[in-house]
């Protein structure tokens, strides 16, 4: 044993590459269970996620999954590989669309394009960053889309922070 220590992270703004699309896997089966806790805990009472006799006899003809779970989902997905440690905090989420319905069993699989690298004006060492998020289902679907602008560390200003603090 080495005794070397790797700690999972996200990437920095530094390492972000302009127009890359990064896949994250594993999926995520979203199931009956997900869409009702998720729901009734943020005090959604919509009949098309909890009244599978009501969403019966609506257009879709059964229980949709909540939309703010799908998104919430697919931007949790790109937390490990993106932003995990590195991001000072999210500014922002604009252009959510939901082209097609997720269902209860369906897999949410998520893909980013980096649309936008701008070192920031104002805070040395961070730039913001702004990424298009691509959810898709089992079967190829789009179920949803985002645009998502963070404040993210480079590397070096946050190692220098981090050693200011005593944190290394």
């Amino acid at each position: 044993m080495s005794g070397q220590r790797i700690e999972q992270r996200g990437l920095y703004f530094d390492e972000l590459v302009l127009g890359a699309i990064y896949a994250h896997r594993p999926g995520r089966t979203l199931s009956e269970a997900d869409n009702i806790a998720f729901t009734t805990m943020t005090m959604n009472n919509q009949g098309l996620h909890l009244d599978a006799a009501w969403a019966a006899t609506q257009p879709f003809g059964k229980p949709l999954v909540n939309s703010l779970l799908t998104l919430s989902t697919m931007i949790g997905q790109s937390v490990a590989q993106l932003t995990e440690g590195t991001i000072i905090g999210q500014l922002g989420i604009n252009d959510v669309r939901f082209p097609h319905p997720m269902f209860h069993g369906d897999t949410l699989y998520t893909e980013t394009e980096i649309t936008v690298l701008r070192p920031s004006k104002s805070r040395p060492g961070q730039g913001l960053a702004s990424m298009t998020h691509t959810g898709r289902n089992q079967h190829g679907e789009i179920v949803a889309t985002a645009t998502r602008t963070c404040l993210m560390w480079t590397q070096q200003a946050h190692e220098e922070a981090k050693k200011a603090a005593g944190d290394e």
